[in-house]
């Protein structure tokens, strides 16, 4: 044991914050991320209106270009009106997803084409408002996409998808957690991509009911949304390490929820809020599955570019990331000398 003036030092103790300090900053950091996460998800909510909402005016030239100037007039920045011939062009603009619902102009007076498989909340508010542009009665209704019958209001839709955003956010993090080499890591999120794509298109379309349309289109546009969840969050993990998961579920799962528009349409929240929320996986995952289940994969283009680009990235990081997550191992040398200078 070391004596006294024997020339060893001794490191000062190191001081630890009391509890009641620790208790203090930990409710004030929990009392601000609150202060934060409230407005980010309540102002969008509460600020629900049509802005530069694509919408199509079909009828003669002087009817239609008439009404499309009412529509812009009574509402200035809600709409982005094109003005179309007839009704079968204005059908054809709501199948590709150019707009959300059509103002048709005929010998029968107006009528109004919707869209409720793009957004069943627009397809309700263009009906409500619509009587206003038809002397106060409400037009014909035609919905020439209509939402499946097994989910008339399009809840199940949007409360199935949050589901497959949190799986895919806790799979990222397992994988960086539990698997120490950087291929298997590549392995696992791969794998874990195709399962949950076959599975829960499944489970979403032939069980719940609540998607229609060709089961492994869905399943891939499912697939492709869960490998860019959890491969984003896995390779900001390992880049980063724990904070980089932090980070992932912050921007991607509690931000990209926020913004993403899956129960409602990005055009109606508060820009450029909702533009920016299409541009993170989860905006992007709901509209490339509501493409590929309704639309036949009409208007997904950039949204499975989008989410390729999270995918892509997310590998490239975890492939150049740390091969563990766990302490280091000690080697030979280490413990050794850790032996002796406890015996000093």
């Amino acid at each position: 044991m070391a004596q006294p003036g024997d020339g060893t030092t001794h490191a000062p103790a190191r001081r630890h914050p009391s509890p009641a300090l620790l208790a203090l900053v930990i409710a004030v950091g929990v009392v601000a991320l609150q202060a934060l996460l409230v407005p980010l998800f309540s102002a969008p909510a509460a600020h629900i209106e049509p802005r530069d909402l694509p919408v199509v005016v079909a009828g003669p030239a002087p009817a239609a270009e008439g009404l499309a100037a009412r529509l812009e007039s009574a509402r200035p920045g809600a709409f982005d009106v094109t003005t179309v011939p007839d009704a079968v062009a204005a059908d054809e603009a709501l199948r590709d997803r150019a707009a959300y619902a059509a103002f048709v102009v005929g010998p029968d007076g107006l009528a109004l084409h919707t869209a409720p498989a793009a957004s069943p909340t627009v397809a309700t508010l263009l009906t409500q408002a619509s009587a206003q542009l038809n002397g106060g009665q409400a037009p014909r209704v035609v919905e020439v996409v209509p939402l499946d019958p097994d989910d008339p209001r399009g809840t199940g839709f949007a409360s199935g998808f949050l589901p497959l955003a949190i799986t895919s956010l806790l799979a990222g993090v397992a994988v960086f957690s539990v698997i120490r080499r950087r291929g298997p890591r590549l392995a696992s999120l791969i794998g874990y991509a195709v399962l949950a794509g076959l599975a829960s298109a499944a489970v979403l379309q032939f069980w719940l009911g609540v998607i229609p349309g060709d089961y492994l289109l869905n399943a891939a546009a499912i697939g492709l949304f869960t490998l860019a969840v959890a491969a984003s969050v896995s390779g900001l993990a390992a880049v980063l390490g724990t904070p980089g998961a932090g980070l992932g579920a912050l921007v991607i799962f509690l931000v990209g929820n926020a913004l993403s528009g899956v129960a409602a349409a990005p055009q109606l929240l508060p820009q450029p809020w909702g533009e920016v929320g299409q541009w993170l996986p989860i905006g992007a995952g709901g509209t490339l599955l509501r493409s590929t289940a309704y639309f036949d994969g009409a208007g997904g283009g950039q949204a499975m570019w989008i989410l390729a680009a999270y995918a892509i990235v997310g590998l490239v990081l975890v492939a150049l990331g740390r091969a563990s997550a766990g302490p280091a191992t000690a080697t030979p040398t280490s413990t050794a000398a850790e032996r002796v200078g406890a015996t000093v």
